[in-house]
């Protein structure tokens, strides 16, 4: 089992899974609109969502069909809250979060999830 320091530097390690903490950083998404910001298979958005999630970046709920993410409001240690407040304060201004805020902001989960 990885230490919460190697975790933490895993799930920090791709750049998806950079993009996908900053739009959680906006709004709670499902799992077909970030595919849709992202561009990658349904397997592979999962796959790093639960990398974010062991990691205690993120938490989830059901929501009917849909299952949520949301960046964790309560990280459950400083490691952790440090690194999240660090993310939070990069890229704000990088062009592909930029891009990634503005197809989530246009996506339409009704629409999107019955493509898939």
């Amino acid at each position: 089992m990885l230490k919460l320091q190697e975790k933490i530097f895993k799930a920090l390690s791709d750049s998806s899974r950079i993009r996908i903490i900053k739009m959680l950083q906006k709004k709670p998404l499902c799992v077909c609109e970030i595919r849709e910001a992202l561009q990658l298979a349904t397997s592979t958005v999962s796959k790093h969502l639960s990398i974010l999630r062991e990691a205690g970046f993120i938490t989830d709920w059901k929501d009917g069909k849909w299952i949520n993410y949301k960046t964790n409001p309560d990280p459950p240690n400083a490691l952790v809250s440090n690194a999240m407040l660090f993310v939070s304060l990069q890229i704000e201004n990088d062009e592909t979060v930029i891009n990634d805020r503005k197809i989530t902001k246009c996506t339409d989960r009704n629409i999107l999830c019955c493509k898939s």
